[in-house]
Parts: structure tokens; C-alpha cells; sequence
């Protein structure tokens, strides 16, 4: 009798202990759980923001690789030879102004030396999200109120800093005297970079014929560069400002700084 006694009192024991410890195994299995999707998306955060980046970043190079290519043949067939790196020589004229481009589509390659020795991204008509500065291909697009490349004025383009290819990644790290290029079917555009500002986004006189002087008449020709700020964040902008300074003809070749990677694609 005493050891049914023993053994029921043993049970009763291991039951109660049981069942004290259950919500401490529960909590234990959230914790690990927890744990784990906390690993699994700092896992997916960096792919996403580094991997991905690169990769899209990687496709939108190679784009805008094939549209500088397709400009190099149309201009090997008109004339019977291939372009060369520029000897220095400046078209004495006033640069040729970009016509009409529908929507969404490509008309311009931007390079970017500060940005890295292979950085090219292809520039497109509008800011349209879902179909420019999202898209596998493009990543940067021009505001359509603002001025054509090669007109008096200021030519606005936007670019994400961080994901879909983070074509503007590198913007605060551009320093005065950088140069900035653009091509188009006719040639090069060559800017120099003066100075970075940060504005709030309701802050679009930035994109003025003259930034923040919306009502005057423009004497130069400018190319600004907008993207978010600060990082991973849409509080604010950041600004670049660039000055136009020479244009170089495709009969003349590319201009020297990015002749390497400009000829690489013929």
C-alpha cells in the first residue's frame, strides 16, 4: 500500500512539473522561432539590398551598353568607320538639343565617374515608377517639365539611392569638379559638378529653369541629379548640380575620362 502510495504521489509529482514547465517550453520554441525569422529576414534585407541591387544594377549597365551600341552602328554605316577616343577637340558649336521622346522610353546613357569606372545607366522619359526608375533596365528617367538636353535651362533626372539598382547610390559622394556625361545619338554632353543640397520633397524649385528662381530666365545649362535622403529613408532630397561645359561630337569619339568604357561596347 505504501508503494502504490509512493509511486501515485511520484505521478502526481512528474504531472505537476509537466505542466508548471509547459508555458517555459512554449516560450522556448517562440523564442527559437522568433530567432530564426529574425536571421531569415537580416538574410533577406542584405540580399535585397546588396545582391539584388548589383544585379539589377549589372542589368540596367548592360542596357544602357546596347543603346550606346546601336547609336555606334547606326554611325559606322552613315560614315564607314568606328568612333575613336576624342582628341580633345571641342565642336565650336552650340550643342544640338534632344528631341521629343515618348514615355518610358530610352533616349540618353549617363556616366558617371565618381560613381565607378563602368558605372553607365540608361536615361529614360519620366519618373513613372512601375515603368522607369523600378525598371530591370532603366533606373533613371528625366522630369518632363524640365529642360531638354542641350536647351538653356536645367535638365532634372531622378534615380533611387537604394534598390532597383540604386543608380544614384554614390550621389553625396561626388566632388566639385566631377564630371558627369551624357550621351546621345549625336554625342556627348559634358557637366561638371558644383555642389550638393538637401531640401524637403515638397521642395521642387529645385528643378527650375535657375533652381529656387523659378520666375528667371536661364543663361546656362544645367543638369541636376535628385534621389532620396537619407539612406533607406523618403524624409528628404538630396541634390546634385551639375554645369555644362564642353559637347563632343560622335565623329570626334568619346571624351578621354570615359573612352574606355564608351568604346567597350563597340
Amino acid at each position: 500500500m505504501g508503494a502504490l502510495r509512493m509511486k501515485l504521489m511520484n505521478s502526481n509529482t512528474s504531472t505537476d512539473a509537466a505542466t508548471r514547465n509547459a508555458p517555459y517550453s512554449w516560450l522556448g520554441i517562440a523564442g527559437e522561432a522568433s530567432l530564426t525569422l529574425g536571421v531569415v529576414g537580416l538574410l533577406f534585407f542584405a540580399w535585397y539590398l546588396g545582391v539584388n541591387d548589383w544585379i539589377q544594377g549589372s542589368n540596367q549597365s548592360r542596357s544602357a551598353s546596347e543603346v550606346a551600341s546601336q547609336w555606334d552602328s547606326d554611325t559606322d554605316d552613315m560614315f564607314g568607320k568606328a568612333r575613336g577616343e576624342s582628341d580633345g577637340t571641342l565642336a565650336p558649336v552650340e550643342p544640338p538639343v534632344v528631341g521629343e521622346t515618348a514615355e518610358g522610353d530610352a533616349f540618353a546613357v549617363l556616366y558617371v565617374p565618381r560613381f565607378g569606372e563602368n558605372y553607365a545607366r540608361t536615361i529614360a522619359e519620366g519618373v513613372d515608377l512601375a515603368t522607369v526608375l523600378n525598371s530591370h533596365e532603366l533606373g533613371v528617367g528625366r522630369y518632363p517639365q524640365t529642360a531638354q538636353f542641350g536647351e538653356l535651362g536645367n535638365v532634372g533626372i531622378a534615380g533611387h539611392r537604394t534598390t532597383y539598382g540604386a543608380s544614384f547610390s554614390d550621389i553625396g559622394e561626388l566632388r566639385v569638379g566631377d564630371h558627369l556625361y551624357v550621351e546621345v545619338e549625336e554625342g556627348w554632353y559634358s557637366y561638371q559638378f558644383r555642389n550638393l543640397e538637401y531640401v524637403w520633397p515638397t521642395q521642387v524649385e529645385v528643378l527650375a529653369p535657375i533652381p529656387h528662381q523659378p520666375e528667371a530666365q536661364p543663361t546656362e545649362r544645367l543638369l541636376t541629379l535628385t534621389s532620396c535622403h537619407p539612406r533607406f529613408s523618403e524624409a528628404e532630397r538630396i541634390i546634385a548640380y551639375a554645369v555644362f561645359d564642353a559637347w563632343y561630337p560622335r565623329s570626334s569619339g568619346p571624351p578621354a575620362e570615359i573612352a574606355p568604357i564608351a568604346t567597350e561596347v563597340t
